[in-house]
């Protein structure tokens, strides 16, 4: 195949910066991902924002199928030639954001996400296949490095938040390797990290899954106010109450959000489910 630039060059395709575009052309980066998301030829893969398409290619030469999404219509022609030969690949052109899931995922079953995720939409998208895909089975997707770190913070660290708490949830998530702003292109100002997030739905019990959102998202609605304030204000709790939730849960008293493991959220998600406190 020609060089990428070539190949964007000749079919006259322009960057837009409104959609986050930024290509991959190093194959042994392209291999590298493949070969970190584990999928082989029983696979069924998703790809966001498949661009020109070089992911696109490396990910059909190892899986079953492939669904690739993208929101803009030039690359057409680009993705006709970068993709030419495969028959394993469906180009879709349509925002995965808006897309219905449950319906998408009762067509394709079971499959992976393996993506260069446009930076703006990452949280977005994860949030959306955290919250309502059943079929879902891991995800490996190239983000912004400081993104990265957030996914997989610990507790009592800076980076840690409620992204990290509503990943943990579902499943474990790991950086499996960084990668230098260099081999993009055109080049981004950051560096990017792919992480891999294998679900494992149950491992933090909980009685509803929408109870444990509501007390993260409640958790982190001001970071230097201690959880027992956070309480009061995000559910309209008097003082005892919040205490006393706290108290059920085995929680400090004075207490901050990003202290609190997942599984700790998920007992305060239960003392407050019995509380009937929730806004679900």
């Amino acid at each position: 195949m020609q060089d990428l630039r070539s190949i964007l060059e000749k079919h006259g395709f322009h960057f837009k910066k409104q959609f986050g575009q930024n290509f991959i052309s190093d194959t042994n980066l392209l291999r590298s991902i493949v070969e970190a998301s584990g999928i082989d030829k029983n696979t069924t893969v998703v790809e966001i924002g498949c661009g020109a398409g070089t992911l696109t290619r490396a990910l059909a030469e190892a899986a079953k199928k492939v669904y690739a999404f993208d929101i803009d219509r030039d690359l057409q022609p680009v993705l006709a030639e970068t993709l030419a030969g495969l028959d394993n690949v469906e180009v879709i052109f349509r925002d995965f954001s808006k897309l219905n899931l449950k319906e998408f995922e009762e067509e394709i079953g079971e499959y992976t996400v393996v993506a260069n995720l446009p930076y703006y939409i990452t949280t977005p998208l994860v949030t959306k296949l955290l919250e309502e895909s059943d079929k879902v089975q891991g995800l490996s997707v190239m983000v912004q490095e400081e993104v990265a770190d957030r996914f997989c913070a610990k507790e009592n660290t800076a980076e840690y938040g409620s992204i990290t708490a509503a990943i943990a949830l579902k499943g474990v998530a790991k950086v499996v390797k960084r990668v230098p702003r260099t081999l993009f292109y055109p080049r981004p100002n950051v560096d990017s990290a792919v992480v891999k997030i294998e679900f494992d739905r149950g491992r933090v019990a909980v009685k509803d899954e929408r109870a444990y959102r509501q007390t993260v998202k409640c958790a982190f609605l001001n970071r230097r106010k201690t959880l027992e304030n956070n309480l009061v204000n995000f559910f309209k709790l008097t003082r005892e109450q919040a205490k006393s939730a706290i108290a059920q849960a085995g929680v400090d008293e004075k207490a901050r959000g990003e202290t609190l493991s997942p599984y700790t959220f998920a007992k305060l998600a239960d003392v407050l489910l019995d509380m009937g406190v929730m806004k679900l």
